[in-house]
């Protein structure tokens, strides 16, 4: 069927909350896409902390099998030193030890406000390879104003016993350098948690100094 004639002025685009747009079966018409129900678990705010951790079961934190998905959102997060990387690790012991190993995956790409100097490529030195470390998602961060961290994690099925943990990362960081006006800077890690232990608390730190400031929510995500 060919469509010939569209009234715009009838046309609504009103979606329940996180649905979209999409053709029905019959291919005739739009009709609400159900989406994943999202639901705010617990916000955490940094002022000069070493650490933020969620552990499930303290403070009305949910980390278990309630929620296949788990969403970290983290919103102007902000060092206490020059030169810090913003990072995460898995607890399988309610907290006690961050020390998962990870196998993960690091791209990074920045633009210079002078237009010059651009770059994509991948790290090497920030992957880890069944390592304890921390996993970074952010790097070289300043104290000035300019370098703040924003972005996301997606945590998979993380109360399996049966399978390793699955995450994956965006953020996007901004900073001033000498004779530079402001770089723009994103970074993408994926990989996951070697481990088939569940995973019931989540760390984040910088390598250097504390989190000055900043947010970080946690949201879990069912199936639509």
């Amino acid at each position: 069927m060919a469509l010939t004639k569209f009234n715009f002025n009838s046309f609504d685009l009103t979606t329940s909350a996180g649905a979209g747009l999409g053709f029905n079966s019959s291919a005739n018409a739009l009709s609400a896409i159900g989406a994943g129900a999202m639901t705010h678990i617990k916000t955490l705010t940094a002022s000069g902390d070493s650490t933020l951790s969620f552990v499930d079961g303290s403070s009305s934190v949910v980390l278990d099998n309630t929620y296949p998905v788990y969403l970290f959102k983290f919103i102007n997060v902000h060092p206490s030193a020059d030169q810090s990387e913003f990072q995460f690790n898995a607890s399988v012991d309610s907290g006690s030890n961050y020390n998962s190993q990870v196998m993960s995956t690091f791209f990074y790409l920045y633009h210079r406000g002078s237009d010059a100097h651009n770059f994509f490529g991948y790290d090497t030195g920030r992957d880890l390879a069944n390592n304890t470390h921390y996993q970074s998602i952010t790097f070289n961060a300043n104290v000035d104003n300019y370098s703040s961290g924003n972005g996301f994690i997606y945590l998979f099925n993380p109360s399996s016993t049966t399978f390793v943990k699955h995450f994956l990362t965006v953020s996007n960081e901004d900073s001033q350098t000498s004779g530079e006006q402001g770089l723009s800077q994103q970074v993408f890690t994926g990989g996951y948690f070697n481990t088939t232990s569940a995973i019931d608390a989540i760390q984040f730190k910088y390598n250097s100094g504390n989190i000055d400031a900043g947010t970080i929510k946690l949201y879990g995500i069912k199936d639509s």
